[in-house]
């Protein structure tokens, strides 16, 4: 199995309240809603953001590591959500007034539609930041204006009063997004050109969502490779009690917390050929971590071997040592990453995308370094069921990335 991450090279948030202001720069992006009084009228406000992640480097993870093809929109893998999917993950830096109920907090992902510049901007600078997109405009002040009517096929923005400059509330502009194409089943549920999370002040509030169906919308030609756009539902509530704040680390945040854009891809290999070896099925027994250097560069590719045997083998009689014998774990056998300062899964079990493979020497996975921060620690854990136990091995297995 096997997970590539890669990161944006652009972000900014889009505010209502601040229609002109870019803020490309800032290490926060967000999706608030909130009330700003004016002379005693209190008008609702809100805020978008967008992000992008360069086309050239998700083709390359598709066409040579994923291999769905160069473009071919009939191939079954590329089709197959059982095969590989892409997640946009986005880590929370603060989250506040969500709402209690079950129904929560919800944020959507669309793809943008326009082409837009970042900007070197920060969250009220003064004077404001005007060298890239806002609320407003899709590059600096006074350039392209986000559309607010007569919008593309398959494409839509938000609107408000009858001309952006002259809405005092601010409401007209904030980007366009699409809702679907000119390829039928992109249009569909089976596979909508969006998506969407919900939060709770309960549970984990980092976005998670997954964009597998944009991707390939972007990577057919179906619609535009400009980003996504993060956007709350409802927004603009005329209600005091209602002003849920969701804050994430943006791609200039000094945590090591950036947005990713992950993909998971189903590589698993099973070819034992004429091996002697057996699968592991007696309890207790030992994990160890093979081809681990301690060490790798940002960029390196390592296959981790995993040795496995019982602990205490049965006797029998042989020329050498029950001790060095190995074993294969049982095909449900998974791998993470844990952050070792964090203790935070990096990459977390996955029973479709992190299983082990098999081959004549026993099992093993494949591990890409770029996806990992450098300059920190990593634990590998190892999970697979025997006798009906679900185990846990977690043995000191480190090892560290470096910049490179």
């Amino acid at each position: 199995m096997a997970v590539y991450k890669i990161f944006p090279d652009k972000d900014a948030t889009l505010y209502s309240l601040f229609p002109n202001m870019n803020t490309g720069l800032d290490p926060i992006v967000e999706s608030t809603i909130t009330q700003f009084s004016a002379f005693g009228n209190p008008q609702p406000q809100t805020s978008r953001f967008l992000i992008h992640f360069n086309p050239e480097e998700i083709d390359y993870v598709l066409e040579d590591l994923v291999k769905v093809g160069s473009g071919s929109i009939s191939q079954s893998k590329f089709l197959n959500n059982n095969y590989w999917k892409t997640e946009l993950q986005c880590y929370i830096a603060t989250a506040t007034g969500l709402e209690v109920n079950p129904t929560g907090t919800e944020l959507y992902v669309y793809p943008v539609s326009g082409a837009w510049a970042m900007g070197s901007g920060q969250y009220l600078d003064d004077p404001i930041s005007t060298d890239g997109t806002s609320w407003y405009w899709l590059d600096y002040s006074g350039s392209k204006l986000w559309a607010t009517q007569n919008y593309a096929p398959f494409s839509t923005g938000s609107y408000t009063g009858s001309s952006p400059l002259n809405n005092i509330n601010g409401y007209a502009g904030g980007g366009n997004w699409w809702t679907g194409s000119t390829v039928a089943y992109f249009n569909t549920n089976t596979y909508p050109i969006s998506a969407s999370q919900t939060f709770n002040y309960r549970y984990d509030n980092d976005l998670q969502a997954n964009v597998t169906n944009i991707i390939r919308a972007q990577y057919t030609g179906a619609i535009t490779s400009d980003g996504f756009i993060i956007l709350q539902n409802p927004e603009f509530v005329n209600n005091k009690n209602y002003q849920p704040e969701l804050k994430y680390f943006s791609i200039d945040t000094n945590t090591i917390y950036p947005p990713q854009l992950q993909f998971s891809w189903d590589d698993r290999i099973w070819d034992t050929g004429s091996s002697i070896l057996t699968i592991l099925n007696t309890l207790p027994s030992r994990v160890s971590l093979d081809d681990n250097p301690g060490v790798f560069f940002s960029q390196s590719v390592n296959i981790f071997r995993v040795n496995s045997a019982p602990l205490y083998p049965t006797q029998v009689w042989q020329t050498s040592s029950l001790y060095t014998k190995n074993f294969y774990l049982p095909e449900e056998s998974y791998y993470a990453i844990k952050d070792l300062d964090t203790n935070e899964f990096v990459i977390d079990f996955d029973t479709t995308f992190t299983k082990l493979s098999g081959d004549v020497s026993g099992s093993y996975f494949k591990l890409y370094m770029n996806g990992l921060e450098p300059q920190r620690y990593y634990k590998v854990l190892i999970q697979t069921i025997i006798q009906g136990n679900t185990i846990v091995y977690d043995s000191n297995y480190y090892f560290k990335v470096l910049n490179g």
